[in-house]
């Protein structure tokens, strides 16, 4: 189960989100729309990174990329 209150006291917190640039309901939207995008592609290159981080492995002079 995803907890969407986590989300949002991150953009508040961390992005330093307070309030809507734009007005209007179709602009909003799109504001949302751009933080959500933004917040799910860092989520994602964190991932990738602990991903790749985890795959090399130096043993002794020699880096082991394990598949």
């Amino acid at each position: 189960m995803t907890e969407p209150e986590s989300v949002f006291g991150q953009l508040k917190n961390n992005r330093g989100f307070r309030r809507f640039l734009l007005r209007g309901l179709s602009k909003v939207t799109l504001e949302v729309g751009w933080l959500s995008l933004a917040h799910n592609l860092l989520k994602q290159a964190t991932t990738d990174q602990k991903r790749k981080r985890a795959s090399l492995r130096v043993i002794g002079d020699w880096l082991v990329f394990s598949f």
